[in-house]
């Protein structure tokens, strides 16, 4: 940092801190985005304190146990036992914090407006215990103009004053669960801060522990990037499901048209079609966007339709498990229907926003005797028809599968045996290209 950007000695001093390793950085969350944030401070070198209001996994952590597939229990394990990582459930403790790091949901309500409950629960906690000299980063996803507009306002209300007793940024989280290659530690960081003191020490604070940091020229830019980030995602998927609709019109494979399309090495960009979009991001984050485009009068048409393209495909497939039914003479009323796979993507235990609970609703709804497979989930909570369901995971064998009028692939774990299930199975929909070498078997329909 250039010693033109030092405007205090509050600055200069966390600054020191963040240098030496000594600031004691608090992370407000302790989820998939909270713990494995924490855990890479806590390696760096930094004391690192987790809050969060669930009493179990305070506990869990405390114990050196993780509850978090991609975080290792040993790695918890030695950081606790080393003392470089604590959890707690007591906010107060937030007044010995130098950094304060927001890590937590940022759902919609029942009318698919943005909720920041979350959010503004944990600037609460921060404004009862807010110091001269602390640094506070938003990870959240939200909404352009929360970190300015809503936490901004919520620490000045303490008489103290940005820049000259405190800073305020936003950094968005990029999480991607079961991703062996990308880390917490070597995905790039954006940063933005509500002022240039803020960006400037939030880039310091993160240039620690992750090996590039791109700082952009405010928080709502930042914002902004992130909910670009996964539009851009959902528009693209909602494309290519669309024209997987239209192949199936038409009796062209989509498959093979994508990895034909592919083959371009410029211009072109591969997504593939599913059964829907899941997950804590990309089901939500465009609606965060078209929200605030709304309030200013403004109405994100191509985005809206993306979302009730997406929106839609767990109906298409129920309309495929129909289809393939009545290729043999049954009725989806009274058949049993298996599910293979319900994490919203492969190889990870998350099933936040899955279409496979979608799916499963629709299909109980048609009267359908659902069950599910998932090695990686063991246990599901359903909600259908305004009952709740806890249903367990199938063993997948033979007779499983054989007992099944018909197997939806949903998720292509890697734990599935596709030469098995295709043996057995009496009727399939696959929904991920899982069984291509199946394409002209008769008792196989695909998307």
């Amino acid at each position: 940092m250039h010693s033109s950007t030092l405007h205090s000695d509050v600055q200069v001093a966390l600054l020191n801190k963040i240098h030496n390793r000594t600031a004691q950085v608090f992370v407000l969350g302790l989820g998939y985005v909270g713990l494995p944030l924490a855990a890479q401070f806590a390696k760096s070198g930094f004391p690192v304190t987790g809050l969060d209001i669930d009493e179990a996994k305070v506990a869990r952590l405390n114990s050196g146990t993780s509850y978090i597939q991609d975080v290792d229990s040993r790695e918890i394990r030695q950081l606790v036992e080393d003392r470089h990582l604590l959890a707690s459930g007591d906010f107060t403790r937030l007044a010995s914090a130098d950094v304060v790091i927001i890590c937590v949901p940022t759902p919609l309500d029942k009318s698919k407006k943005p909720d920041i409950s979350y959010i503004v629960s944990a600037a609460e906690h921060i404004q009862a215990s807010l110091c001269p000299g602390q640094l506070i980063v938003l990870e959240s996803t939200t909404y352009p103009g929360t970190t300015d507009e809503v936490l901004l306002p919520m620490f000045e209300e303490t008489g103290l004053r940005l820049d000259r007793d405190f800073f305020l940024a936003f950094s968005p989280e990029r999480v991607d669960p079961g991703n062996p290659t990308y880390r917490t530690e070597n995905i790039p960081k954006l940063v933005g801060g509500v002022s240039q003191e803020s960006t400037a020490l939030a880039v310091e604070l993160y240039s620690t522990v992750v090996t590039r940091v791109h700082p952009v020229s405010s928080a709502r830019a930042a914002e902004t990037a992130k909910l670009l980030e996964n539009t851009f995602r959902s528009v693209n998927i909602a494309l290519v499901n669309e024209m997987a609709q239209l192949c199936r019109i038409l009796n062209i494979d989509v498959w093979e048209v994508v990895e034909a399309a592919g083959t371009k090495p410029f211009g072109f960009m591969k997504f593939y079609p599913g059964p829907g979009i899941g997950g804590h991001c990309i089901p939500l984050d465009p609606y965060y966007l078209s929200w605030k485009a709304r309030l200013h009068g403004y109405e994100p048409r191509f985005i809206e339709l993306a979302e009730e393209v997406n929106t839609r495909m767990p109906d298409y497939v129920v309309d495929l498990v129909v289809e393939a039914l009545n290729s043999q003479h049954k009725c989806v009323n009274g058949a049993d229907v298996l599910i293979l796979g319900v994490a919203y993507k492969p190889d990870i235990d998350d099933y936040r926003e899955s279409p496979a609970l979608k799916l499963m609703q629709k299909l109980h709804r048609r009267g359908a005797r659902v069950r599910y497979s998932d090695p990686h989930v063991p246990v599901l909570p359903l909600l259908a028809d305004g009952k709740s369901y806890i249903l367990q995971s199938q063993t997948l064998d033979e007779q499983t599968l054989a007992a099944a009028d018909c197997a939806v692939i949903v998720t292509d774990h890697r734990a599935f045996e596709w030469h098995a299930i295709a043996r057995h199975c009496r009727l399939l929909v696959d929904t991920r290209n899982a069984l291509a070498t199946y394409r002209d078997d008769s008792h196989v329909f695909h998307l």
